[in-house]
């Protein structure tokens, strides 16, 4: 089936039942989604699980070093006199 994926692909309910498992495999491979029509009418879209990413490292780059928040500052606040 050398059906060529992209965003306005599309196919009819009874053609997606009858290469279900062809056009799964097609999906996860092109990562492209597939919507289904019944009587020319879009019902439903077949789209790719996005790959689970690794916890490890998962918070990379969102947490920012702004210096020394512990050590006293140079000024005394009326709260400590």
């Amino acid at each position: 089936m050398g059906m060529k994926m992209d965003d306005s692909t599309s196919i009819g309910a009874g053609d997606f039942k009858a290469k279900c498992l062809k056009l799964l495999d097609q999906v996860a491979e092109t990562r492209q989604p597939l919507t289904i029509t019944k009587h020319g009418k879009p019902v439903a879209r077949l789209v790719p699980i996005e790959p689970k990413r690794p916890l490890f490292g998962a918070l990379k780059g969102s947490v920012y070093y702004e210096g020394d928040i512990i050590s006293p500052i140079d000024v005394e606040w009326d709260a400590a006199k």
